[in-house]
């Protein structure tokens, strides 16, 4: 499965574009980086490529 569409919490990666995760109103950053985990991962179970941010993550985890 390609991450089009699939969400955590409130941070869902765009339907329309993959490479766009969408805050859907209540999003907290554990969400959106545990959503970029899973596609990075989804990614690289399907192609053995690894992807990285184009952003850079400041702050705790």
């Amino acid at each position: 499965m390609w991450p089009k569409g699939y969400s955590i919490g409130d941070a869902e990666v765009s339907s329309k574009h993959a490479g766009f995760i969408v805050n859907k109103g209540n999003a907290t950053a554990k969400d959106i980086l545990d959503l970029i985990d899973y596609v990075k991962k989804v990614v690289y179970d399907k192609t053995q490529e690894k992807i990285e941010l184009e952003v850079l993550v400041i702050g705790e985890k």
